[in-house]
């Protein structure tokens, strides 16, 4: 391997990083990939694994360092882990060279097909073993491409990373071969991504989102607690308070419901009966429901937990966070990894069982028993991360929910790219599902998600910064009795699609 191979893999690694938040520059993802091609041009399938794996490496390293404000080993660990999918990508894609492919460094002919299938496989196993690091996805990389984005109610974000790898093989078949690159080839490209386009343009602007239900007027609030002072004793009361300045702030909107963080509650709801009555106290005050992120308490079990107040001040609802962030929340298979306790901040928290829908009272709507169900506005609560899975998204839909909502804590990675990249999945979910969502993080992003991945309005200051900044900001969420997608209803079949071709691709080469 030559220097230049090097250089060529940092090239690539480079422009992916870009791509991604806070740089957002998307377009340099649909040829990202192009240099690690080059690199990878006839080379064994060894060299092949290493070079794609260090190009692995250093896009990790660029994409998630702030991990390093929790933990370094932990950093070290999850980007030498994740740059292995990299890797295998690298050794599977190449091969030594085949007359008939004219030199090209691929598996088959039909590479512009069989490559993004194999890209799709090694993020949908990335986002699932050893419970999922669904993050950076390809296709996250066009959050803000709106007419782009929209194919993922029907794909999932698999169908934009698959159209983006896509565009990168042929690129390079261009730039490599010229005109021996065959029309067919040409076309099948131009096929994908005009397709993908008149659709995106289709939904966006000649199938408007239709309102059949009153909008519903929410408030979120973003607190901007300090981790360093988040559960500290001293603290409990400025904390409190904060939270509820704020909140008194956002009722002069009227809102129908306001929305606190993940955990902004700074203790234990109940077991600590001075902040539990005084929060009910305040609630039934003002008379408008407020959900918040608090721990909760069963017999000896902990729970991250998301609570509905009613109006009238009582607890109406819980939710239990279901997916539970390893070596974060809880730690795996005690006896060998127990000790990491002492090098990472560590919760102890168990599982939910249940995906919980809630319901909120339309505005001006009876509190008699002959409301109907059609008054009411159904909506799931998804805790931290919850919202890089799309599978919870989707169960939280087919139960019923109107809209989702997002209550996170990103403060633990500072004032980096971390938030950023958490809301390109937030935008993905809504546009899955085809429905709002609502993020309320303790220190930013804090705001609304059309069902079009389009970000309506965030917490911001004058300055336009939106991170580790403390507010709060209303806005009317129109809702309709819909239809689910595609994708809501039948889920990761693209995915299928991708595994059925990988395999035939492996068998043609066999043969």
């Amino acid at each position: 391997m030559k220097t230049k191979d090097w250089i060529l893999c940092i090239f690539s690694a480079i422009l992916l990083i870009l791509s991604f938040p806070k740089f957002n520059l998307w377009i340099l993802a649909w040829f990202a990939f192009v240099p690690l091609f080059f690199a990878l041009r006839n080379k064994s399938k060894f060299k092949a694994f290493l070079l794609s794996y260090f190009t692995g490496v250093i896009f990790w390293l660029g994409t998630i360092y702030w991990l390093v404000h929790v933990t370094f080993v932990g950093l070290v660990s999850l980007v030498l882990y994740l740059a292995l999918y990299f890797g295998v990508f690298g050794l599977i894609i190449t091969r030594q060279p085949l007359p008939v492919t004219r030199h090209l460094p691929f598996a088959i002919h039909h590479s512009l097909i069989f490559i993004p299938s194999v890209w799709v496989l090694l993020e949908y196993l990335r986002s699932h073993l050893f419970t999922g690091f669904g993050w950076g996805l390809l296709g996250y990389s066009q959050y803000l491409n709106l007419p782009v984005i929209q194919i993922a109610d029907i794909t999932g974000a698999w169908g934009i990373s698959f159209l983006v790898m896509m565009v990168n093989v042929f690129l390079y078949k261009v730039m490599g071969y010229r005109l021996k690159v065959k029309g067919k080839d040409y076309l099948l490209a131009i096929l994908f991504l005009v397709v993908s386009l008149f659709y995106g343009y289709y939904r966006l602007y000649l199938s408007p989102f239709t309102f059949h239900l009153s909008p519903i007027k929410i408030s979120v609030i973003q607190g901007n607690i300090p981790q360093s002072i988040k559960w500290l004793d001293y603290a409990k009361e400025q904390i409190f308070e904060r939270y509820l300045s704020l909140t008194s702030e956002a009722l002069s909107d009227n809102p129908d419901v306001i929305i606190w963080p993940e955990a902004a509650l700074p203790g234990v709801l109940n077991q600590d009966g001075h902040l539990k009555e005084k929060l009910k106290a305040f609630v039934g005050e003002c008379g408008v429901p407020l959900l918040a992120g608090a721990v909760y308490s069963d017999k000896s079990a902990y729970y991250n937990s998301a609570i509905l107040i009613s109006g009238n001040g009582e607890i109406a609802k819980r939710y239990d966070k279901l997916h539970l962030v390893p070596f974060g929340e809880y730690v795996p298979v005690k006896d060998i990894f127990g000790f990491l306790e002492t090098v990472v901040p560590i919760g102890d928290f168990v599982p939910g069982k249940e995906y919980t829908v809630f319901s909120l009272a339309t505005r001006g709507a009876t509190q008699d028993a002959r409301r109907t169900a059609q008054d009411a506005r159904r909506f799931s609560v998804l805790i931290c991360f919850e919202d890089i899975f799309p599978q919870i998204s989707r169960g939280f839909v087919k139960k019923g929910a109107d809209f989702l909502v997002n209550i996170t804590n990103d403060a633990w990675f500072g004032d980096t790219s971390s938030p950023y990249q958490h809301l390109q999945a937030s935008v993905f979910r809504a546009v899955e599902n085809g429905v709002y969502l609502v993020r309320a993080a303790n220190t930013g992003i804090s705001g609304f998600i059309s069902p079009y991945g389009e970000v309506r309005t965030l917490v911001d200051e004058d300055t336009g910064s939106q991170t580790f900044i403390s507010g709060y900001k209303t806005y009317d969420i129109a809702l309709s009795r819909r239809q689910n997608t595609f994708y809501t209803e039948w889920g990761d079949w693209f995915v299928l699609v991708c595994l059925i071709i990988a395999i035939y691709g492996a068998l043609k080469v066999k043969g």
